[in-house]
């Protein structure tokens, strides 16, 4: 992404020469030695290690150390070991089971090169270069670019990845058989909710895309729908159950105004070619179904209750219900045993005749916190319970049941 970075270590008087001295000989060796680092030592570690190297490359080791460990979510040990990380790039980096997924949907349509713009430390451009893709990782920010330099090198990709850093709205994009843009969504003041205030914009990246033969831009999965161009294919991505991202699609092989909510690691993906119409909504049935994050954002929850042939709790509501059960990988589901109006000591007399002494609380649409729910119901027994806080038909309801396997 185009911003500037802070430092690897706050101590170091030069973000570029603390950087460089952590790819010189004396760096790496201590980089080797602090893989298995315990941050609870850190300052005995400090003290012990200035004794023999320079102070300033002692934090600059220290800080990659720590950020390597935090990168291992991320990228895989393998890989996070080996890379070079800035704090920005840790935690706005893509994480590496998206990035192959979209590199592989760019592959599979025979795109050869991508220009990727603000390309960060390089997570995206690692990806491409791995389906084969030659990239330009274009980011502003000379430190940023230096280190997505050093994670090309290090995983051994610099045959396919060119870095250069300058400001993306100057690149000449028209040699490339794609775009990938991946705008700044935080500030000095944290995440950035307007899409326009992106850097560089959405509605420039957007017009950079529209240029290209096929391009994507990955955006917060919060857009609101009405921000996205007809012209885009709106992809949301969950990985592990948890949504990650979204991306706009553009150009040949994908599908104007339509959405996909996409799960990963199985890669099962739902589609629908334009909005859905409003589902239809009834009582508690025996089945009752929790949709992923990705169908929810991409507004595919109608999908679901066809599906089922069943229905929404609430019109305001995420929870789909049926009589009959229905499974899909779109969904948790859960068996429901109780479906009362909200109460607390109902509840906490139910539970203690039921001997429930592990509680799952699961709310959409009610204000009380879990915690607070788990404590005043003072459980007790060998059994275990999911308890839904809801709206049912516009009501305050407490739906009780039990998860189900899939098979």
């Amino acid at each position: 992404m185009g911003r500037v970075n802070a430092l690897p270590t706050p101590d170091a008087p030069d973000p570029l020469a603390g950087f460089h001295a952590l790819l010189a000989p004396e760096g790496t060796a201590l980089l080797a030695e602090l893989r298995d680092h315990d941050p609870a030592r850190e300052l005995a570690t400090a003290t012990r290690l200035r004794r023999s190297h320079p102070a300033d490359l002692v934090s600059a080791a220290l800080g990659q150390a720590r950020l390597r460990q935090r990168a291992v979510a991320k990228f895989g040990a393998d890989d996070a070991y080996r890379m070079f990380f800035t704090p920005n790039g840790v935690e706005q980096a893509t994480r590496t089971s998206v990035a192959t997924y979209r590199a592989q949907r760019f592959a599979g349509l025979g795109v050869r090169s991508v220009a990727d713009l603000c390309c960060g430390i390089g997570g995206d451009a690692i990806a491409l270069a791995r389906a084969g893709i030659a990239v330009l990782a274009v980011d502003r920010d000379p430190l940023t670019a230096e280190v997505a330099r050093a994670n090309a090198a290090a995983l051994g990709l610099e045959a396919l990845v060119e870095v250069r850093c300058a400001d993306v709205t100057e690149i000449d994009t028209a040699p490339y058989d794609a775009v990938f843009v991946d705008p700044a969504r935080r500030g000095g003041r944290g995440r950035i909710f307007d899409p326009e205030a992106y850097s560089p914009p959405l509605s420039w990246a957007t017009s950079a895309a529209l240029k290209a033969p096929r391009a994507a831009l990955k955006i917060a999965p919060g857009v609101p729908h009405e921000a996205i161009e007809p012209q885009a294919e709106a992809e949301w991505i969950s990985d592990g159950g948890d949504v990650k991202e979204a991306v706009l699609w553009f150009g040949e092989g994908f599908a104007p105004g339509s959405f996909r909510a996409t799960l990963l690691p199985a890669g099962a993906t739902l589609t629908a070619p334009a909005p859905l119409p409003a589902p239809p909504v009834g009582p508690v049935g025996r089945y009752l179904y929790e949709p992923d994050g990705a169908v929810i954002r991409a507004h595919l929850v109608a999908d679901i209750v066809d599906r089922c042939g069943g229905r929404l709790v609430d019109e305001t509501i995420a929870y789909v219900t049926s009589d009959e059960l229905y499974v899909s990988p779109y969904t948790t589901a859960y068996e429901i045993t109780d479906a009362l109006p909200f109460n607390m000591k109902k509840l906490k007399a139910l539970l203690r005749e039921r001997k429930v002494g592990i509680l799952t609380v699961k709310k959409r649409g009610s204000a009380v916190e879990p915690e607070e729910l788990r404590r005043k119901m003072k459980l007790q027994g060998p059994n275990a319970a999911t308890v839904f806080l809801t709206r049912v038909a516009g009501a305050p309801a407490m739906l009780v049941g039990q998860p189900l396997k899939r098979p």
